[in-house]
């Protein structure tokens, strides 16, 4: 792919930032400017839409770190709370992290719990949601080529912080694989 069928497909030409240098990484292209980092991802998300995230108390604290890595990307997200470490039951912020994927309004879901097993079960409810738990890098690539997941699920409490972020990052650029992995994914749904 030519350098500027790359800039084309993000919306950005290198006249709109003719000092930037710029390097390339499976699934990235780096932008660099001085100070300022400017980040595309590839993904087969629409990043146009914003990526719901939510948690319960105990992934309270990684929600809003990775709120913060989301920004540093520049990806817009839908916070569906909480908005404190206060205790809080959390299928009352994994199904509307569900609900704005299956509807279509959010690219993406992602929700964090001690275990991450609680938001798992509570957003696999719905039809057309694809949970997954993830607790590593492998995992997360995984979850994205053989099933097809919309919503990542991090359990707060056996994660750090950095593999928060890196499995999120993983998420959001691997595709599906399609093939074999369509069909047994056309299978999950209830009729």
């Amino acid at each position: 792919m030519r350098e500027a069928d790359v800039f084309a497909r993000h919306g950005v030409s290198n006249i709109d930032f003719p000092e930037l240098s710029y390097f390339y990484r499976p699934g990235a292209i780096h932008l660099r400017r001085r100070v300022k980092e400017l980040y595309i991802m590839t993904s087969s998300f629409d990043l146009n839409k914003p990526i719901a995230i939510g948690s319960d108390h105990a992934g309270f604290d990684y929600k809003e770190q990775l709120i913060s890595f989301l920004e540093g990307k520049g990806l817009s997200y839908k916070d569906f709370g909480p908005f404190s470490r206060d205790s809080v039951d959390y299928p009352d912020y994994a199904h509307p992290v569900a609900e704005a994927v299956e509807s279509g309004d959010c690219a993406f879901g992602i929700l964090l719990c001690g275990s991450a097993n609680g938001v798992a079960i509570t957003a696999n409810k719905h039809q057309q949601i694809r949970a997954g738990i993830c607790w590593g890098d492998e995992i997360a690539q995984l979850v994205r080529q053989h099933n097809d997941a919309n919503v990542l699920c991090i359990p707060a409490r056996f994660v750090r912080e950095e593999d928060a972020e890196k499995m999120v990052t993983t998420f959001i650029t691997t595709p599906f694989e399609g093939g074999r992995h369509a069909n047994r994914v056309g299978k999950i749904a209830c009729s």
